[in-house]
Protein backbone atom coordinates (compact mmCIF):
# COMPACT_ATOMS: atom_id res chain seq x y z
CA UNK A 1 0.00 0.00 0.00
CA UNK A 2 2.90 2.34 0.79
CA UNK A 3 4.32 1.76 -2.69
CA UNK A 4 0.98 2.62 -4.31
CA UNK A 5 0.37 5.94 -2.54
CA UNK A 6 4.02 6.96 -2.79
CA UNK A 7 3.98 6.35 -6.55
CA UNK A 8 0.75 8.30 -6.97
CA UNK A 9 2.13 11.23 -4.95
CA UNK A 10 5.49 11.34 -6.75
CA UNK A 11 4.21 10.96 -10.31
CA UNK A 12 1.07 13.00 -9.63
CA UNK A 13 3.00 16.00 -8.31
CA UNK A 14 5.73 15.85 -10.97
CA UNK A 15 3.37 15.53 -13.92
CA UNK A 16 0.92 18.12 -12.57
CA UNK A 17 3.73 20.65 -12.08
CA UNK A 18 5.05 19.90 -15.57
CA UNK A 19 1.68 20.35 -17.23
CA UNK A 20 0.93 23.50 -15.20
CA UNK A 21 4.05 24.97 -16.78
CA UNK A 22 2.66 24.36 -20.27
CA UNK A 23 -0.77 25.60 -19.19
CA UNK A 24 0.32 28.95 -17.75
CA UNK A 25 2.84 29.55 -20.55
CA UNK A 26 0.16 28.89 -23.17
CA UNK A 27 -2.27 31.25 -21.48
CA UNK A 28 0.44 33.92 -21.15
CA UNK A 29 0.81 34.19 -24.95
CA UNK A 30 -2.87 33.78 -25.80
CA UNK A 31 -2.92 30.11 -26.79
CA UNK A 32 -6.29 28.45 -26.19
CA UNK A 33 -6.17 25.49 -23.82
CA UNK A 34 -8.94 23.02 -24.58
CA UNK A 35 -8.23 20.61 -21.73
CA UNK A 36 -6.07 20.34 -18.63
CA UNK A 37 -6.12 16.83 -17.23
CA UNK A 38 -4.64 15.30 -14.10
CA UNK A 39 -4.49 11.59 -14.81
CA UNK A 40 -5.30 9.69 -17.98
CA UNK A 41 -8.78 8.79 -19.31
CA UNK A 42 -11.44 7.84 -18.63
CA UNK A 43 -12.55 11.07 -17.02
CA UNK A 44 -13.97 10.97 -13.50
CA UNK A 45 -14.73 14.63 -12.81
CA UNK A 46 -14.65 17.71 -15.05
CA UNK A 47 -15.02 21.43 -14.48
CA UNK A 48 -15.57 23.32 -17.74
CA UNK A 49 -15.22 27.09 -18.00
CA UNK A 50 -18.21 28.37 -20.02
CA UNK A 51 -19.72 31.81 -20.60
CA UNK A 52 -22.45 31.25 -18.05
CA UNK A 53 -20.13 29.99 -15.31
CA UNK A 54 -18.78 26.53 -14.62
CA UNK A 55 -20.22 23.22 -15.80
CA UNK A 56 -19.49 20.51 -13.23
CA UNK A 57 -19.75 16.90 -14.44
CA UNK A 58 -19.27 13.56 -12.71
CA UNK A 59 -18.63 10.48 -14.87
CA UNK A 60 -19.50 6.86 -14.22
CA UNK A 61 -21.20 3.89 -15.84
CA UNK A 62 -24.85 4.31 -16.77
CA UNK A 63 -27.38 2.47 -18.92
CA UNK A 64 -27.99 4.23 -22.26
CA UNK A 65 -31.01 4.16 -24.54
CA UNK A 66 -29.78 0.88 -26.09
CA UNK A 67 -29.78 -0.71 -22.63
CA UNK A 68 -25.97 -0.92 -22.61
CA UNK A 69 -23.67 0.24 -19.85
CA UNK A 70 -21.42 3.06 -21.06
CA UNK A 71 -19.06 5.48 -19.36
CA UNK A 72 -20.33 9.03 -19.38
CA UNK A 73 -21.66 11.96 -17.35
CA UNK A 74 -24.12 10.84 -14.67
CA UNK A 75 -24.40 14.24 -12.96
CA UNK A 76 -24.11 17.78 -14.33
CA UNK A 77 -24.64 21.10 -12.62
CA UNK A 78 -24.04 24.73 -13.61
CA UNK A 79 -22.50 27.05 -11.05
CA UNK A 80 -21.33 30.66 -11.28
CA UNK A 81 -22.49 33.92 -12.74
CA UNK A 82 -24.17 34.54 -16.08
CA UNK A 83 -21.98 37.61 -16.55
CA UNK A 84 -18.84 35.48 -16.50
CA UNK A 85 -16.92 35.04 -19.77
CA UNK A 86 -15.62 31.48 -20.02
CA UNK A 87 -12.52 30.15 -21.76
CA UNK A 88 -14.13 26.79 -22.67
CA UNK A 89 -11.21 25.03 -20.99
CA UNK A 90 -12.11 21.66 -19.50
CA UNK A 91 -10.30 20.82 -16.26
CA UNK A 92 -10.29 17.05 -15.72
CA UNK A 93 -9.57 14.62 -12.96
CA UNK A 94 -9.16 11.24 -14.64
CA UNK A 95 -9.06 7.73 -13.22
CA UNK A 96 -5.48 6.66 -14.03
CA UNK A 97 -3.39 8.85 -11.67
CA UNK A 98 -0.01 8.23 -13.32
CA UNK A 99 0.24 11.21 -15.63
CA UNK A 100 -1.59 14.12 -17.15
CA UNK A 101 -1.67 16.32 -20.21
CA UNK A 102 -2.57 19.73 -21.57
CA UNK A 103 -4.44 19.87 -24.88
CA UNK A 104 -3.51 23.16 -26.53
CA UNK A 105 -5.07 24.49 -29.72
CA UNK A 106 -2.83 24.19 -32.76
CA UNK A 107 -0.55 21.40 -31.55
CA UNK A 108 0.06 17.93 -32.91
CA UNK A 109 0.68 15.98 -29.74
CA UNK A 110 0.31 12.39 -28.55
CA UNK A 111 -3.33 12.37 -29.64
CA UNK A 112 -2.18 12.94 -33.27
CA UNK A 113 -5.06 15.38 -33.70
CA UNK A 114 -4.44 17.33 -36.93
CA UNK A 115 -7.46 19.64 -36.59
CA UNK A 116 -5.46 22.86 -37.05
CA UNK A 117 -7.27 25.92 -38.40
CA UNK A 118 -4.42 28.47 -38.03
CA UNK A 119 -6.51 30.84 -35.92
CA UNK A 120 -4.86 33.46 -33.71
CA UNK A 121 -5.39 31.42 -30.54
CA UNK A 122 -3.51 28.36 -31.84
CA UNK A 123 0.10 27.63 -30.93
CA UNK A 124 1.27 27.34 -34.54
CA UNK A 125 0.09 30.92 -35.14
CA UNK A 126 2.44 32.31 -32.50
CA UNK A 127 6.02 33.51 -33.01
CA UNK A 128 8.84 30.93 -32.78
CA UNK A 129 10.01 32.35 -29.44
CA UNK A 130 6.48 32.17 -28.02
CA UNK A 131 6.16 28.55 -29.20
CA UNK A 132 9.51 27.62 -27.64
CA UNK A 133 8.46 29.31 -24.39
CA UNK A 134 5.25 27.26 -24.25
CA UNK A 135 6.93 23.96 -25.10
CA UNK A 136 9.84 24.45 -22.68
CA UNK A 137 7.76 25.69 -19.73
CA UNK A 138 7.05 22.18 -18.44
CA UNK A 139 10.76 21.39 -18.26
CA UNK A 140 11.45 24.73 -16.58
CA UNK A 141 8.82 23.95 -13.94
CA UNK A 142 10.38 20.55 -13.22
CA UNK A 143 13.82 22.14 -12.80
CA UNK A 144 12.34 24.76 -10.47
CA UNK A 145 10.52 22.06 -8.49
CA UNK A 146 13.76 20.12 -8.00
CA UNK A 147 15.55 23.30 -6.91
CA UNK A 148 12.78 24.25 -4.46
CA UNK A 149 12.66 20.75 -2.97
CA UNK A 150 16.44 20.49 -2.57
CA UNK A 151 16.63 24.00 -1.09
CA UNK A 152 13.69 23.39 1.25
CA UNK A 153 15.17 20.11 2.49
CA UNK A 154 18.52 21.81 3.10
CA UNK A 155 16.85 24.64 5.06
CA UNK A 156 14.76 22.23 7.12
CA UNK A 157 17.44 19.63 7.82
CA UNK A 158 20.59 21.75 7.72
CA UNK A 159 23.96 20.71 6.32
CA UNK A 160 25.30 17.31 7.40
CA UNK A 161 28.61 17.44 9.25
CA UNK A 162 30.35 14.09 9.10
CA UNK A 163 32.26 12.33 11.85
CA UNK A 164 35.65 10.93 10.80
CA UNK A 165 35.49 8.09 13.34
CA UNK A 166 35.67 4.72 11.45
CA UNK A 167 32.43 3.42 12.97
CA UNK A 168 29.47 2.26 10.86
CA UNK A 169 26.34 4.33 11.54
CA UNK A 170 24.06 2.90 8.82
CA UNK A 171 24.01 0.07 6.30
CA UNK A 172 22.57 0.41 2.81
CA UNK A 173 20.14 -2.45 2.02
CA UNK A 174 21.21 -5.03 -0.59
CA UNK A 175 24.80 -3.82 -0.65
CA UNK A 176 27.95 -5.92 0.06
CA UNK A 177 28.41 -4.78 3.67
CA UNK A 178 24.92 -5.84 4.71
CA UNK A 179 25.14 -9.08 2.75
CA UNK A 180 28.48 -9.93 4.39
CA UNK A 181 27.07 -9.44 7.89
CA UNK A 182 28.48 -6.09 8.98
CA UNK A 183 26.42 -4.34 11.68
CA UNK A 184 25.74 -0.80 12.85
CA UNK A 185 28.33 0.08 15.49
CA UNK A 186 31.10 -2.04 13.98
CA UNK A 187 34.51 -0.33 14.00
CA UNK A 188 36.67 -0.84 10.92
CA UNK A 189 40.28 -1.50 11.93
CA UNK A 190 41.92 -2.36 8.61
CA UNK A 191 41.31 -2.79 4.87
CA UNK A 192 43.40 -5.46 3.15
CA UNK A 193 45.69 -5.44 6.21
CA UNK A 194 46.26 -1.66 5.95
CA UNK A 195 45.41 -0.01 9.28
CA UNK A 196 42.46 2.42 9.27
CA UNK A 197 42.52 5.39 11.63
CA UNK A 198 39.68 7.54 10.29
CA UNK A 199 36.65 7.30 7.99
CA UNK A 200 38.36 9.24 5.21
CA UNK A 201 40.88 6.37 4.97
CA UNK A 202 37.97 4.00 4.34
CA UNK A 203 36.40 6.24 1.68
CA UNK A 204 39.68 6.81 -0.15
CA UNK A 205 40.49 3.10 -0.31
CA UNK A 206 37.05 1.73 -1.22
CA UNK A 207 36.20 4.47 -3.73
CA UNK A 208 39.36 3.60 -5.68
CA UNK A 209 38.46 -0.09 -6.18
CA UNK A 210 35.01 -0.63 -7.75
CA UNK A 211 34.08 -4.28 -8.36
CA UNK A 212 37.11 -5.54 -6.41
CA UNK A 213 37.47 -8.13 -3.59
CA UNK A 214 38.49 -6.63 -0.24
CA UNK A 215 39.25 -7.96 3.25
CA UNK A 216 37.91 -5.87 6.15
CA UNK A 217 39.05 -6.24 9.76
CA UNK A 218 36.20 -5.48 12.17
CA UNK A 219 35.98 -4.80 15.91
CA UNK A 220 32.59 -5.67 17.41
CA UNK A 221 32.60 -5.20 21.15
CA UNK A 222 35.59 -7.19 22.40
CA UNK A 223 35.78 -9.34 19.25
CA UNK A 224 38.05 -8.74 16.27
CA UNK A 225 37.61 -10.67 13.02
CA UNK A 226 37.96 -10.42 9.21
CA UNK A 227 35.13 -10.27 6.67
CA UNK A 228 35.67 -10.62 2.91
CA UNK A 229 33.43 -9.03 0.29
CA UNK A 230 33.52 -7.51 -3.19
CA UNK A 231 32.89 -3.83 -3.72
CA UNK A 232 30.23 -2.58 -6.13
CA UNK A 233 30.36 0.50 -8.34
CA UNK A 234 28.17 3.56 -8.02
CA UNK A 235 27.92 6.97 -9.65
CA UNK A 236 28.88 10.03 -7.62
CA UNK A 237 29.20 13.74 -8.33
CA UNK A 238 32.46 15.25 -7.03
CA UNK A 239 33.25 18.93 -7.63
CA UNK A 240 30.64 19.04 -10.38
CA UNK A 241 32.08 15.97 -12.16
CA UNK A 242 30.39 12.58 -12.24
CA UNK A 243 32.64 9.57 -11.60
CA UNK A 244 32.38 5.82 -10.97
CA UNK A 245 33.42 4.86 -7.43
CA UNK A 246 33.68 1.69 -5.41
CA UNK A 247 31.10 1.17 -2.65
CA UNK A 248 30.10 -1.43 -0.06
CA UNK A 249 27.06 0.34 1.43
CA UNK A 250 28.23 1.77 4.75
CA UNK A 251 27.45 5.25 6.10
CA UNK A 252 29.41 7.20 8.69
CA UNK A 253 28.05 9.14 11.65
CA UNK A 254 26.90 12.69 11.01
CA UNK A 255 24.97 15.55 12.56
CA UNK A 256 23.12 18.46 10.94
CA UNK A 257 24.23 22.09 11.17
CA UNK A 258 21.43 24.70 10.84
CA UNK A 259 21.86 27.05 7.87
CA UNK A 260 20.32 30.28 6.59
CA UNK A 261 18.23 30.76 3.48
CA UNK A 262 21.16 31.93 1.32
CA UNK A 263 23.15 28.78 2.06
CA UNK A 264 20.05 26.64 1.55
CA UNK A 265 19.53 28.18 -1.91
CA UNK A 266 23.19 27.55 -2.75
CA UNK A 267 22.90 23.95 -1.57
CA UNK A 268 19.70 23.46 -3.56
CA UNK A 269 21.35 24.84 -6.71
CA UNK A 270 24.33 22.51 -6.36
CA UNK A 271 22.09 19.50 -5.70
CA UNK A 272 19.99 20.29 -8.80
CA UNK A 273 23.08 20.57 -11.01
CA UNK A 274 24.42 17.33 -9.53
CA UNK A 275 21.10 15.64 -10.28
CA UNK A 276 21.51 16.44 -13.98
CA UNK A 277 25.18 15.47 -13.80
CA UNK A 278 24.21 11.99 -12.67
CA UNK A 279 21.90 11.63 -15.67
CA UNK A 280 24.60 12.76 -18.12
CA UNK A 281 27.05 10.31 -16.58
CA UNK A 282 24.55 7.47 -16.87
CA UNK A 283 24.09 8.18 -20.57
CA UNK A 284 27.86 8.38 -21.05
CA UNK A 285 28.21 4.96 -19.42
CA UNK A 286 25.62 3.55 -21.84
CA UNK A 287 27.48 5.02 -24.82
CA UNK A 288 30.85 3.69 -23.59
CA UNK A 289 29.39 0.27 -22.88
CA UNK A 290 30.04 0.50 -19.14
CA UNK A 291 26.31 0.02 -18.57
CA UNK A 292 23.68 -1.96 -20.43
CA UNK A 293 20.29 -0.96 -21.81
CA UNK A 294 18.99 -3.59 -19.38
CA UNK A 295 20.03 -1.30 -16.51
CA UNK A 296 17.47 1.33 -17.57
CA UNK A 297 14.41 1.39 -15.32
CA UNK A 298 10.84 2.44 -16.00
CA UNK A 299 7.60 3.04 -14.12
CA UNK A 300 7.76 -0.23 -12.19
CA UNK A 301 11.24 0.57 -10.89
CA UNK A 302 10.13 4.10 -9.99
CA UNK A 303 7.18 2.63 -8.08
CA UNK A 304 9.45 0.20 -6.21
CA UNK A 305 11.92 2.94 -5.30
CA UNK A 306 9.11 5.31 -4.29
CA UNK A 307 7.80 2.71 -1.88
CA UNK A 308 11.25 2.07 -0.41
CA UNK A 309 12.09 5.74 0.16
CA UNK A 310 8.59 6.46 1.51
CA UNK A 311 9.22 3.91 4.26
CA UNK A 312 12.35 5.90 5.15
CA UNK A 313 10.29 9.06 5.75
CA UNK A 314 9.04 12.22 4.06
CA UNK A 315 12.49 13.76 3.66
CA UNK A 316 13.69 10.73 1.72
CA UNK A 317 10.54 10.77 -0.42
CA UNK A 318 10.89 14.49 -1.22
CA UNK A 319 14.56 14.00 -2.11
CA UNK A 320 13.57 11.16 -4.41
CA UNK A 321 10.87 13.36 -5.95
CA UNK A 322 13.45 16.08 -6.64
CA UNK A 323 15.75 13.59 -8.37
CA UNK A 324 12.94 12.18 -10.51
CA UNK A 325 11.92 15.76 -11.37
CA UNK A 326 15.45 16.28 -12.76
CA UNK A 327 15.07 13.08 -14.78
CA UNK A 328 11.67 14.13 -16.12
CA UNK A 329 13.03 17.52 -17.16
CA UNK A 330 16.07 15.99 -18.87
CA UNK A 331 14.08 13.37 -20.77
CA UNK A 332 11.44 15.83 -21.93
CA UNK A 333 13.97 18.31 -23.34
CA UNK A 334 15.60 15.65 -25.55
CA UNK A 335 15.08 16.50 -29.26
CA UNK A 336 12.90 13.46 -29.90
CA UNK A 337 9.53 13.90 -31.67
CA UNK A 338 6.76 13.32 -29.17
CA UNK A 339 8.69 15.02 -26.38
CA UNK A 340 8.86 18.74 -25.60
CA UNK A 341 12.38 18.87 -27.03
CA UNK A 342 11.11 17.33 -30.26
CA UNK A 343 8.52 20.09 -30.64
CA UNK A 344 11.21 22.70 -29.98
CA UNK A 345 13.47 21.06 -32.59
CA UNK A 346 10.74 21.37 -35.22
CA UNK A 347 10.24 25.05 -34.32
CA UNK A 348 14.00 25.64 -34.70
CA UNK A 349 14.08 23.81 -38.05
CA UNK A 350 11.19 25.95 -39.30
CA UNK A 351 13.14 29.03 -38.25
CA UNK A 352 16.23 27.86 -40.15
CA UNK A 353 14.39 26.97 -43.38
CA UNK A 354 12.16 30.07 -42.99
CA UNK A 355 8.90 28.25 -43.64
CA UNK A 356 6.34 26.18 -41.77
CA UNK A 357 6.32 22.42 -42.15
CA UNK A 358 3.05 21.07 -43.46
CA UNK A 359 0.63 19.45 -41.05
CA UNK A 360 1.15 16.17 -42.91
CA UNK A 361 4.92 16.37 -42.42
CA UNK A 362 4.48 17.16 -38.74
CA UNK A 363 2.13 14.18 -38.40
CA UNK A 364 4.71 11.83 -39.95
CA UNK A 365 7.47 13.16 -37.68
CA UNK A 366 5.21 12.79 -34.65
CA UNK A 367 4.27 9.22 -35.59
CA UNK A 368 7.95 8.25 -35.95
CA UNK A 369 8.72 9.78 -32.58
CA UNK A 370 5.77 8.08 -30.91
CA UNK A 371 6.85 4.72 -32.35
CA UNK A 372 10.36 5.22 -30.94
CA UNK A 373 9.02 6.24 -27.53
CA UNK A 374 6.65 3.27 -27.49
CA UNK A 375 9.60 0.96 -28.21
CA UNK A 376 11.57 2.61 -25.40
CA UNK A 377 8.64 2.27 -22.98
CA UNK A 378 8.23 -1.42 -23.83
CA UNK A 379 11.99 -1.93 -23.32
CA UNK A 380 12.09 -0.36 -19.86
CA UNK A 381 8.93 -2.19 -18.76
CA UNK A 382 10.46 -5.50 -19.89
CA UNK A 383 13.59 -4.58 -17.92
CA UNK A 384 11.47 -3.80 -14.87
CA UNK A 385 9.60 -7.09 -15.11
CA UNK A 386 12.86 -9.01 -15.58
CA UNK A 387 14.28 -7.43 -12.43
CA UNK A 388 11.04 -8.07 -10.55
CA UNK A 389 10.84 -11.76 -11.37
CA UNK A 390 14.46 -12.48 -12.28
Amino acid sequence: MTTLWATIIVLGVLVTVHELGHFFAARSVGVRVDRFSIGFPPRLFTLTSVDSGWLCSIFFYYRNEKNKFVWGPVYEKMVGSKQRAGSNTEYCLSIIPLGGYVKMAGTIDESLDDNIKHTDDELMSKTPLQQIWVMSAGVIMNVLLAFVLFSGIAKYMGIPELSDEPVIAQLVPEMPAEAAGLQVGDRILALDNDTVEKWSDISKTIHAIPNTPILIKIQRGTLEFDIAMTTKYQLAVIDGQVDTLGAIGIIQNYSYRPIGMAEAIKTGSIATVNGFGMIVMSIAMLVRGDASIKDIGGPIMIAQLAGEVARAGWIALLTFMALISCNLAFINILPIPGLDGGHILIIVIEGIIRRKLTVKTRMVIQQIGMAFLLLLIVTVIVNDISRLFG
